[in-house]
């Protein structure tokens, strides 16, 4: 197998397998030179729209979460790079810019072009898969002066940091009041906790120091007066700092922060599986459910499900160690991915799309004058595809640096992942059933440590040597 191929994934329903290949299938055509328009990954991931080419924060931080599972074929750093290469002398680093004249595109509701705050959080995850030091050394001066240019422009008195509602990507969600929105407020402790984290790396104790205390700081702040004990959910305030009565998806990002205590986790992750608030047929809605402005045909950001979204959700939940609830929504968010992608009405063909229906199958339907879903936004969709496929549905959690494979599944089924590329090392794990039990095949060309989580059955620690081996669940 040559290194040059796409990681290969088994999964006893084929439909699983099939929207994972379509998707790496489909990617190559998404890599443009925009200069000339020419398709090579010399060039940027980007989604062409309306004769425009726009490379956009949001869409280049979440990428690099699945690119990094191409077998190289894909850069995962390309489109970050470019971002880093337009930082300003006081640090900012606009949300979107046109790759033709490489100017920033603002609008007046949000003239600073401030996005989604988490660079450091996509740092963090390349280099646990491509275990680069030297590149998070090179690259932390950026982030220093980004988070400095944030602190400067956007915090307030009151510690918190007041951004344009639609700086996290909810373009036209229902909360006009917001002032301090809760998503960019967490998402930044979110940032500042990895920021921490890579200091840990560097081994420099002073960044590490600095980050940490803008994380507590922040997560002290939130906790004090975004969460409202009535509804058990995190809140937008308004300028008067009173808290809103809207409940949107970006509630839960303060899981992802590890903000809530448990007894408030348990209380949140509850509205998951209430169907009066979040807990619809296709989770997760990006509105509650009980709100006035909830559409069951998703509408935009008024209960539309995206990918990108339910990821961070899932990430939160990780958090908690509440695997299986990760597991079991990733699971049926991916069917209703497939039910949009192969649908049973010869009539309709079928696709990947930027947003789906929380309530049934289908792409969302744009009732008021918002922008349609994207067809084929790979930017988003393969989020799921790919990553949650990789890491929530097989289960699969890995460290270069670290030399290890976790893999953490409810219960045993016929699946696995084959030839994935971990730097020089291509590794391949399957489990089946044969006449012995159960049994995990495994093959890699370098020495690493494989540890098997079964839920509440086994979890066991073993070193894996280069070659072919396997072990019976059984003799664990």
């Amino acid at each position: 197998m040559n290194k040059r191929d796409f990681p290969k994934i088994h999964f006893y329903d084929q439909d699983f397998v099939d929207i994972y290949d379509k998707t790496w299938t489909w990617i190559q055509d998404y890599w443009t030179i925009p200069a000339t328009e020419e398709n090579s990954t010399d060039g940027y991931f980007i989604y062409p729209q309306d004769g425009k080419w726009v490379l956009d924060q949001l869409e280049s931080l979440f990428a690099s979460f699945f690119l990094v599972y191409s077998n190289r074929n894909y850069p995962a750093y390309q489109n970050i790079d470019y971002f880093y290469s337009r930082q300003e002398a006081n640090g900012a680093i606009r949300c979107k810019y046109d790759v033709k004249d490489d100017k920033p595109v603002t609008n007046d509701t949000n003239p600073e072009g401030i996005g989604i705050p988490l660079f450091a959080w996509a740092e963090f995850n390349l280099y646990h898969k491509s275990g680069n030091k030297r590149r998070i050394k090179e690259i932390m001066p950026v982030l220093q002066k980004y988070m400095d240019w944030i602190d400067t422009t956007f915090k307030q008195k009151n510690g918190l940091y007041a951004v344009p509602a639609e700086a996290c990507g909810m373009y036209g969600s229902p909360r006009p009041e917001a002032y301090y929105p809760v998503d960019f407020n967490a998402l930044l402790a979110v940032n500042a906790m990895y920021m921490a984290a890579l200091g840990d790396i560097l081994n420099d104790k002073d960044i590490n120091f600095q980050y940490k205390r803008q994380y507590f700081s922040l997560k002290t702040r939130i906790n004090s007066m975004m969460w409202d004990d009535d509804t058990a959910f995190y809140h937008d305030l308004n300028e008067q700092e009173q808290r809103l009565p809207q409940k949107t998806l970006a509630g839960f990002f303060p899981l992802l922060a590890e903000m809530p205590n448990e007894d408030r986790a348990t209380q949140l992750i509850a509205h998951l599986n209430d169907p009066a608030t979040f807990g619809t047929d296709h989770p997760f809605p990006s509105l509650s459910a009980d709100s006035p402005d909830f559409s069951q045909q998703g509408d935009g950001f008024h209960g539309s499900v995206y990918p990108p979204f339910n990821f961070m959700v899932i990430k939160g939940l990780e958090k908690y160690q509440k695997w299986d609830i990760a597991r079991e929504c990733a699971i049926r968010h991916l069917y209703y991915m497939i039910d949009a992608m192969f649908p049973n009405n010869p009539d309709i063909k079928g696709d990947l799309w930027e947003a789906y229906q929380p309530c049934k199958e289908g792409v969302s339907i744009t009732e008021s004058n918002g922008p349609l879903p994207r067809k084929r936004y790979l930017h988003y969709a393969a989020l799921s595809t790919i990553a949650l496929m990789i890491e929530n549905v097989i289960g699969l959690s890995i460290s270069l640096p670290r030399k290890t494979v976790d893999w953490i599944i409810p219960n045993l089924e016929i699946m696995g992942i084959e030839n994935l590329a971990l730097k020089r090392n291509l590794i391949t794990i399957l489990s089946n059933k044969s006449q012995r039990g159960w049994e995990i095949q495994m093959e890699s060309e370098k020495l690493y440590y494989f540890t098997i989580n079964i839920l509440g059955q086994k979890k066991k620690t073993l070193p894996i040597p280069s070659g072919k081996c396997s072990m019976l669940i059984d003799k664990l």
